[in-house]
């Protein structure tokens, strides 16, 4: 996949702000047109369908998060601070709207009605966020500061449901504070 051109991506930004605000059926190719201010054709140009739009988006996204959860270990004292610093990031995102919900975790409500290429994209997302999170827990117990009462992976699944929830409920309450409040007792659940 070749990267986008900057109409391409002013696309895909408007389709993530979209798919937040309604989910995968809460938008359409003259939604995204209205917004950014061309023509349905210069769309279907970009991404001939809606799946191909939002694979793109997901697929972009999941880079991101890779990148970002990388820098985060280039720059973490160690495997439990690194917990606190993906919280916090998020923490960050929610309170100030730049990202107030997970885009995947979002979509996986969606799964029964998506089209397989936008499914399969998702679960490589949180296959991918899982096999971090079980590595981090690893190192964590391997080096004594985290306490686990199940596996790392059973952790880091109970973690990732937990951080994801914790972002529906701030949604759902529309207060961005509930976030932090379940995301930090998830933390110091885990420190030994």
């Amino acid at each position: 996949m070749s990267a986008p051109s900057s109409t391409g991506k002013e696309i895909l930004q408007c389709a993530r702000h979209l798919i937040v605000k309604g989910g995968y059926n809460g938008f359409s190719y003259s939604d995204i047109a209205k917004i950014v201010g061309i023509r349905n054709a210069s769309i279907h140009h970009h991404f001939h369908t809606k799946a191909e739009l939002v694979r793109a988006l997901l697929v972009g996204y999941r880079k991101d998060v890779e990148s970002g959860l990388a820098g985060l270990e280039r720059q973490s004292s160690g495997p439990l601070e690194l917990l606190r610093a993906y919280v916090a990031i998020w923490a960050a995102c929610i309170t100030d709207g730049t990202a107030p919900v997970c885009i995947c975790a979002l979509l996986a409500s969606e799964i029964p009605v998506l089209p397989e290429e936008v499914v399969f994209e998702v679960r490589a997302h949180f296959r991918y966020l899982s096999a971090w999170l079980t590595s981090v827990l690893e190192r964590a117990a391997a080096q004594g500061s985290v306490r686990l009462q199940g596996t790392a992976r059973q952790e880091a699944e109970l973690f990732m449901a937990t951080i994801h929830g914790a972002m529906m409920s701030a949604r759902a309450y529309g207060d961005t504070r509930a976030f932090g409040d379940v995301a930090q007792v998830a933390v110091a659940r885990l420190a030994a």
